[in-house]
């Protein structure tokens, strides 16, 4: 059960391994100018393989209830799609589990790997875990680790990730397909929340450490991206750097071919990739080469 591209080589992984009885995905959505019904990575992925589809309006509906528990299954894998009401997940013989990404139970919640880099960590991962009714918080089955670097983005880390969880998801399976699965619980009293994350929720909070502001910018790349207001319009930053110089907070020099902006502690960033409202995505050279406006400001006071 799984919608994102995230969760393809995990289907992949486990049918070459194991045989799936079926996938379950959401439902076709409208997407694009045309408002085309696009279906899911998973889907797509899952078609390619000659596999059944379920694509269900609601989890809690009978008729879905009655397609899951007709094709008995061993286990039912979890992997970024929606929760999943006890009604579905207990019918699985030797157990349902997700597939978390984080270290849990570090990050719970919707947005594991966007939290994980925000928050400045080193290291990352993937936990598999049984499934209960409260999201996230089964008993832990096995964990996969990756290295943070200081200039990964969360489209990285994504990338870095679901490699690591298909290996998961295969070695997950055999431990319960085999009995030898130990499960251990989480220590709830170390958990920390990570929730969606939104576009309006994205702009630039100057008043954090210039190292801080880094994080968050790559914490939020390639989506749903960091921005601030400038000229009344909406600037995407995609990519910046430390820089030692001081600068009131929130106040932007260009000087020397550096677009900089200070932060709360005395330091300031370098903007290094930026978006303009209906232009393409590029770096601050190009930018600057083309740019003919003030050349001192400040971004707070937008």
């Amino acid at each position: 059960m799984g919608t994102p591209e995230f969760a393809v080589p995990s289907l992949q992984a486990i049918h070459e391994k194991f045989g799936v009885s079926a996938v379950v995905t959401v439902p076709d959505k409208p997407q694009g100018r045309g408002m085309k019904l696009t279906p899911s990575a998973v889907k797509i992925a899952a078609l390619e393989l000659g596999l059944p589809v379920l694509q269900p309006q609601s989890l809690k509906s009978e008729q879905f209830r009655s397609e899951i528990e007709a094709l008995k299954p061993d286990i039912i894998v979890v992997i970024a799609f929606r929760i999943l009401p006890s009604s579905i997940y207990t019918l699985a013989s030797l157990g349902a589990f997700n597939i978390h990404g984080s270290l849990l139970p570090k990050f719970r919640g919707a947005a594991p790997i966007n939290w994980a880099i925000i928050n400045g960590e080193k290291e990352s991962g993937v936990t598999s875990f049984l499934l209960n009714d409260k999201v996230d918080t089964g008993k832990i089955l096995r964990k996969r680790t990756c290295e943070i670097s200081e200039t990964m983005t969360a489209g990285e880390l994504y990338a870095e990730l679901m490699p690591l969880a298909a290996e998961l998801a295969v070695k997950t399976s055999a431990l319960l397909s085999e009995g030898n699965a130990v499960p251990i619980p989480q220590d709830d009293s170390i958990a920390t929340p990570a929730p969606k994350l939104f576009r309006e929720n994205c702009s630039i909070d100057w008043t954090k450490a210039a190292h801080d502001v880094k994080n968050f910018v790559r914490g939020v790349n390639p989506a749903p991206v960091s921005w601030v207001m400038w000229d009344d319009k909406r600037l995407k930053i995609y990519t910046v750097g430390v820089y030692d110089a001081a600068l009131p907070i929130g106040e932007w020099e260009i000087s020397d071919g550096k677009f900089i902006v200070g932060c709360g502690d005395g330091k300031s960033v370098t903007l290094l990739e930026i978006q303009q409202e209906g232009k393409p995505k590029m770096s601050i050279d190009v930018f600057l080469r083309g740019y003919r406006g003030d050349l001192k400001g400040n971004f707070s006071l937008n």
